[in-house]
């Protein structure tokens, strides 16, 4: 039996920002046929009016999932979501706030109930959605959350790819005096076993190298700037090692980083935020996709924010947008 094609869930992020413009655009520019089809999670009004401030002549209709493929070519899909939304560019406000959250919880339980095949998700705007009640740390948390199996929480791991550049942040929103105490050995044991996994079952790779940075400058110069690194990241890469996980390090992030040396690893994992997402943004900042290892479903995002300065104009590069739906579309199979 041939299996269903299932279409891509967008949700829609922060409606005052480039995000309604980035998927307007991309369906407009589809003359050719080969965007995959995805099904926008958001308002109808809301997103023609956008269609029209931006002078794009598309239609844009409300149905659900399973009627994706039928309207696709002839309309841009939605899912609808949300109610008293204006588009007013560059202004947050509480109904594009509630809208946001709605968008992501009802494309997430379409992927969890394989309504959908893969999860696209839009920038928000951290500060607007606190607003109503919003308690994560960012949106990966969220989706965890939203993914739990009871009390069985996954463990979200966040991924920056560009090609076969790829590298993970073992510790992502908090504040660098934090770092030191969040980073043990077991957690970096679970993490890096979860990647590990992830690389194999969703990118098809059979045996992943992977390397580890340092926590301190120079990996901590065998103990003269910090003790981390010998005492809580050699003894997890050998713990890893002895499971037959190909995980080296601890490197110096400053040369781990170096091309030649980064393209012998299929990931890096660092140890923080920036010691991560430097790197892939100097190589990338407008082709990176964001996707998150160690959820039930696929998820994607584009490497960028909201930037309130360009929604409503049409100056918004499409490409960080193209480039997650397209890897969405990899990582499910490419069924539709």
């Amino acid at each position: 039996m041939t299996k269903k094609p299932l279409p891509l869930a967008v949700s829609i992020g922060e409606p005052a920002g480039i995000s309604a413009d980035l998927l307007l655009s991309l369906y407009a520019q589809n003359g050719d046929g080969t965007l995959p089809v995805f099904i926008a999670y958001g308002n109808v009004e809301f997103l023609r009016a956008r269609a029209k401030r931006l002078n794009l002549d598309i239609a844009i209709c409300p149905c659900d999932p399973t009627q994706a493929f039928e309207v696709f070519p002839v309309c841009m899909p939605v899912v609808e979501v949300g109610s008293g939304v204006i588009d007013t560019p560059g202004v947050a406000t509480i109904a594009g706030a509630k809208m946001a959250l709605e968008s992501i919880s009802r494309a997430t339980i379409d992927c969890i109930d394989n309504q959908c095949a893969a999860l696209i998700t839009a920038p928000i705007n951290k500060a607007a959605v606190k607003k109503i009640g919003f308690e994560f740390p960012g949106h990966t948390e969220f989706l965890a959350h939203l993914c739990a199996d009871g009390e069985l929480v996954p463990t979200p791991i966040m991924m920056l790819a560009h090609g076969n550049l790829r590298v993970v942040p073992l510790t992502i929103h908090v504040a660098l005096s934090k770092v030191p105490e969040l980073i043990s050995q077991s957690m970096i044991e679970t993490h890096v076993a979860i990647i590990a996994r992830d690389l194999v079952e969703r990118f098809g790779i059979r045996s992943p190298k992977i390397a580890l940075t340092g926590l301190n400058p120079h990996a901590g110069e065998e103990g003269a700037f910090g003790l981390e690194d010998i005492e809580r990241i050699v003894p997890a890469v050998k713990t890893l090692q002895a499971k037959g996980i190909d995980v080296f390090g601890p490197y110096p992030a400053d040369t781990a980083f170096y091309l030649p040396n980064w393209q012998k690893f299929d990931v890096v994992v660092a140890m923080y935020h920036d010691q991560a997402l430097i790197p892939i943004k100097t190589v990338a900042f407008e082709e990176a996709v964001n996707i998150t290892l160690g959820l039930p479903i696929i998820r994607t995002s584009p490497d960028h924010g909201t930037a309130y300065d360009l929604a409503g104009s049409g100056n918004a590069s499409t490409k960080s947008m193209h480039a997650a739906i397209l890897k969405a579309f990899q990582l499910s199979g490419g069924t539709n």
